[in-house]
């Protein structure tokens, strides 16, 4: 038997949360491997074997001493990862807490039931997502590792980092920074073995963004079926508010298209085939025997199964004597108190339906809870005469397969599907069977086991075909296809585009038009550096480009338009740079407000502070400013800049000025490479967004104006909470995770541009209004500038309130 040897044109780092073998110790106490079984090992461990690639994992033991070597395989092993050299495993070490929090905790008490439509089963516990990332910034670490160690290649030759399942979600985004930081190109793919849910139950997670974005990291991400690459594409959509393309299957993030694809997985199904052809009789009976074989999950539908194959002998009683289910169940995480239930409850149910109608030649049920062999299981699955594959949730499901490969005798048995397994959605010659319904699943099951020969034989050639076709080495075929990453490159890639376009101003049609209307006037708050002009290495440089200060400055005469630029840069410095006449700006986070007619708005700053900016200022100079860094005095704030430092220095020096800052007294707010130190006051640009809209717009803002708010920064998402609601927001991003509270994300800055044209071209199709002034702009009713300050007066009931008052100077 030949089989196609699947090569990447690049080394392949795959990363899984466990290694393809796991490691014990013997009776003397040394390392040992023992090989792991599974389809993912079968078809990748020899890619990465013959590609000279590299395999990132938990070993499967927590070693005391993290550099003990690990042992090669067995000289008579023969299983796939035989060939897989210690000197190409990384080995991923996690404190044993953080990783029991981590494994039993996040990703089976929370992720697995969730991402299988289970939420009631799901915990949501803080400790454990913190756990979770700390685990998964470790397993990106080892890939950092893995991936510095390979040889320097030139041309086409770009590894491909292959990443597996829901234990590993947010490290791609590490990887990826570190692989930028590091100046090395790699391509990241991201495959998940399990069902993702449809937006309504994914959005329960309360760290549901930040994953999202850790898979977006990735420039493909596969699912089994297309059902869930649609789910995916739209939590992108309403979650994060991405772009995406749902014919294509392409989601926008920070600039990138990243490419979403169905790859159902498949089974070695040759090898299957070769194991039905010499198993051994195991089954000696005249009765009809329905297999099931599952792990113990409640996942799997097994108290369903049981029910249902009662209903058959109650209504269908021809069948007593003469059929038997035969359900084998693999022991899992026996330590969990759900599943030891579910153990308890399987054995009552078998116990209770076997004394039901047990005769003295015939049990209904047969029932196995243990492990059984490869070759016993390839011999039940041959001479089952129905196959039930019956989940509540399943990704896949391989049994499935399996079940159709060793089905070589004639006449072939019967394959019964569950429409909630990935299998089910590709397995069509199957019939069909929905488990929650009882009495409906007795009847699929009754017409199986009653199938004439000649349509079980039709239905079971069709299947076999298939199944043969997409075995598992096409899964792995098509995955490196779609990554651009096969060695005889095909066009498995049939969907059509690969990337997004530029964003248009159609794009803003369905969100803007609606909302803004025909009639209202519009407010439109705006960030300055990384929404108006692109970031640059120094705040100088940050220019805004000609294109977008024409289009503000076309806004700006249009009489229902008002524009306020608030930004972290000084009022005048702000001003200046933006440049146009009729405008609001304002600086330091809005600490200092300039008005279109003069006016002047200056939060006061408690008085010792004054004294301590300079203080504070010499020890940041002193202590932190050095390869690169340096400190920008903003008068009430600074920003300590650390974007010319190394990466590998950053964080310290980002640290170190964090905690001089807070222990001036200051607040220490992040930005761009960047901390900043602010007074303890209780103002932000929410706070000043909202003082902007009162003052020129009127207590009655709300109703009467529409808004829209634009910025890049972790200060920006204060103005973004405050108007929620109230405000369409949108929030420039990059690559990395951001958390945010705007409704959608725009990749660049040349993206609030189109946004700006959309609204002007929007109302350049009103009539002018009838009344332009109601709200001020060019107003100089008082040709001398007005200063209006605000005082601190406490109230006897609360100390901390800060009362507005408005002083005329």
């Amino acid at each position: 038997m030949t089989v196609d040897v699947v090569a990447s044109s690049g080394s392949m780092i795959v990363v899984s949360n466990r290694l393809p073998f796991v490691l014990q110790r013997n009776a003397e106490g040394k390392l040992v491997r023992k090989a792991s079984a599974g389809g993912l090992v079968t078809a990748v461990a020899p890619v990465v074997i013959n590609g000279n690639g590299l395999w990132v994992g938990w070993p499967g033991i927590h070693l005391t001493n993290p550099d003990e070597p690990i042992p090669e395989s067995d000289p008579d092993d023969i299983t796939p990862t035989a060939g897989l050299k210690s000197e190409k495993v990384v080995a991923v070490q996690i404190d044993p807490a953080v990783f029991d929090s981590y494994y039993n905790g996040c990703c089976n008490a929370t992720f697995w039931p969730l991402f299988h439509s289970m939420p009631d089963r799901a915990n949501f516990k803080g400790e454990q997502w913190k756990a979770y990332t700390v685990a998964n910034k470790e397993f990106a670490n080892c890939t950092m590792k893995a991936l510095l160690s390979l040889p320097k290649k030139t041309g086409n030759d770009i590894p491909l980092i292959w990443i597996h399942d829901y234990h590993l979600m947010l490290a791609p985004n590490w990887i990826r920074q570190g692989a930028e930081e590091e100046g090395i190109s790699c391509k990241l793919g991201f495959f998940l073995h399990i069902p993702f849910p449809p937006w309504d139950i994914f959005r329960l997670f309360p760290w549901a963004d930040e994953i999202l974005q850790g898979m977006l990291a990735c420039d493909m991400v596969g699912f089994h079926i297309t059902d869930y690459c649609l789910n995916f594409v739209d939590c992108c959509q309403r979650n994060l508010g991405c772009r995406v393309d749902r014919k294509n299957l392409l989601v926008e993030h920070g600039g990138r298209s990243v490419r979403v694809r169905p790859l159902p997985i498949g089974i070695p199904f040759e090898r299957f085939v070769e194991l039905a052809e010499k198993a051994p009789k195991v089954l000696s009976t005249t009765q009809k025997i329905i297999l099931g074989v599952d792990r113990l999950d409640y996942t799997k539908g097994l108290v369903h199964r049981l029910l249902a194959f009662e209903k058959l002998l109650e209504n269908h009683p021809q069948h007593i004597e003469k059929v038997s289910l035969l359900q084998i169940s693999v022991p899992s995480r026996t330590d969990v108190k759900e599943y030891q239930d579910l153990k308890e409850e399987m054995d009552q149910l078998v116990g209770r339906i076997n004394g039901k109608f047990t005769t003295p030649n015939w049990s209904p049920i047969r029932y196995i809870y243990g492990c059984v062999s490869q070759d016993e299981l390839a011999a039940f699955y041959r001479d089952a005469a129905v196959g039930l594959v019956t989940p509540l949730r399943d990704g896949m499901n391989l049994v499935a397969k399996e079940f159709v490969a060793c089905q070589i005798n004639t006449p072939p048995g019967v394959l019964i599907v569950s429409p909630f397994a990935g299998a089910g959605e590709t397995m069509h010659e199957a019939l069909i069977c929905n488990p929650y319904e009882i009495n409906d699943a007795s009847e699929v099951i009754h017409r199986a086991l009653t199938m004439p020969e000649d349509e079980r034989i039709l239905r079971m050639n069709y299947l076999r075909r298939r199944e043969k076709l997409n075995d598992v080495n096409y899964w792995t075929k098509s995955f490196l296809s779609a990554m651009g990453s096969l060695i005889t490159q095909e066009d498995h890639d049939d969907i059509g585009n690969t990337s997004m376009p530029a964003v248009t101003l159609d794009d803003f049609d369905e969100y803007l038009a609606k909302y803004i209307g025909n009639t209202h006037k519009l407010a439109l708050l705006l960030d300055y550096d990384g929404t108006l002009a692109p970031i640059a290495p120094h705040p100088d440089l940050a220019v805004i480009p000609p294109e977008t200060k024409n289009v503000l400055l076309r806004l700006s005469n249009i009489s229902d338009v008002y524009i306020a630029i608030i930004s972290g840069r000084n009022v005048n410095n702000v001003k200046e740079m933006v440049g146009i006449d009729g405008i609001t700006y304002a600086g330091n986070h809005g600490l200092e407000i300039l008005h279109p007619d003069g006016t002047k708005f200056v939060h006061p700053m408690p008085t010792e502070f004054h004294d301590k900016v300079g203080e504070l200022l010499r020890q940041l100079q002193e202590r932190v400013c050095k390869e690169g860094a340096w400190v920008e005095n903003k008068g009430a704030l600074l920003t300590f800049h650390f974007r010319e430092t190394p990466p590998h220095l950053r964080q310290q020096l980002a640290e170190e000025a964090k905690r001089l800052i807070e222990e001036a007294g200051f607040k220490a707010g992040r930005a761009h490479c960047a901390i900043e130190a602010k007074p303890p006051v209780q103002w932000n640009k929410g706070r000043a967004s909202i003082y902007i809209l009162r003052t020129s717009f009127g207590v009655d803002w709300s109703e009467r104006i529409r808004i829209i708010y634009a910025g890049d920064d972790t200060t920006d998402e204060d103005a973004m909470q405050a108007l929620k609601g109230m405000a369409a927001t949108f929030r420039v991003t990059s690559s990395t995770i951001v958390k945010t509270s705007a409704e959608r994300r725009l990749p660049s800055t040349d993206s609030v541009l189109t946004m700006l044209k959309w609204v002007e071209r929007h109302l350049s199709r009103r009539k002018p209004s009838i009344d332009p002034n109601n709200y001020r702009r060019n107003s100089l009713a008082r040709q001398s500038a007005v200063q209006m300050e605000m005082s601190f007066t406490q109230t006897p009931t609360d100390a901390n309130s800060t009362r507005l008052s408005t002083d005329s100077n």
